[in-house]
Order: C-alpha cells, then structure tokens, then sequence
C-alpha cells in the first residue's frame, strides 16, 4: 500500500511539472525539436532542472543495500545496442518529431481531454499492445 501511495503521490508531481513546463504541449514541444526553424531552447531547462533533481536520488541510491519501499533495485543488466533498440528509438523520435508528445506528457495530458490526445493515447497503447504479440526478435 505505501508503494501504491508513494507511486501516486510522485506520478502526481511528475504530471504538475508536465504541465508547468508545458512538456504537455505539443506546439512547445515541436518547437523544440525544430533546430532549423523557428526553435525554442526552453525545454532545455526542463531537462537541466530534471537533470539536477535526479542526481542527488541517483547517488543516495548507491549508498543503500535496497530501496525504501521495494525488495530490490531494478537496474538494467544489459548495455548492448542492438537493432530492436535502434528501431525503437527511430520511431519513437519520429512520433514525437510529428505530433509533439511521448509517452509520460501523453498520459498526463489525458486529463486535457482533447480529442487529439485520445486519438494519440489510443494508437501508442495500440502499438505498444502489438509489440507484446508480435516483438521484435
């Protein structure tokens, strides 16, 4: 229960700093990613500010046997880079290249209701679901 609270209460914070930054913006967002164009380096600073928010958590972690509220540490074990990964991160700069949003502001911004955020939560949760059928090996 205190996972589920501490889960919800965090996944809380993280969808308030969506929105304050505007990462649930898809025009802020393509706007960043237009380095030829019209750009805005506002962004940038969201990712500095994460950046800094994070590490401190990263070095404490290190210092502990597990976590406060978990068994283990779930640290990935493997370091290749291989064609699905190359794949993968292809079309998911593709998608968010298109339509401004990825997966964490496209959550968050579910609770815009906007019909295009639907349409773009439905075919995310879609492809995500035929990757479990059909994965890439």
């Amino acid at each position: 229960m205190r996972q589920t609270l501490a889960a919800l209460c965090i996944g809380g914070i993280l969808g308030a700093g969506l929105a304050v930054s505007q990462m649930m913006n898809p025009a802020k967002v393509i706007s960043f990613l237009d380095f030829f164009g019209d750009w805005d380096p506002t962004l940038a600073f969201v990712l500095l500010g994460a950046v800094l928010a994070a590490v401190p958590g990263f070095w404490l972690a290190r210092t502990r046997p597990k976590p406060i509220l978990g068994e283990a540490f779930a640290v990935p074990t493997r370091r290749d880079i291989d064609k699905p990964l190359i794949l993968g991160a292809i079309l998911f700069g593709v998608g968010w290249g298109l339509v401004g949003f990825c997966p964490g502001p496209a959550i968050a911004a579910l609770t815009t209701g906007l019909s295009g955020v639907m349409v773009f939560f439905a075919a995310m949760t879609a492809g995500m679901m035929a990757f479990q059928l059909f994965p890439l090996k």
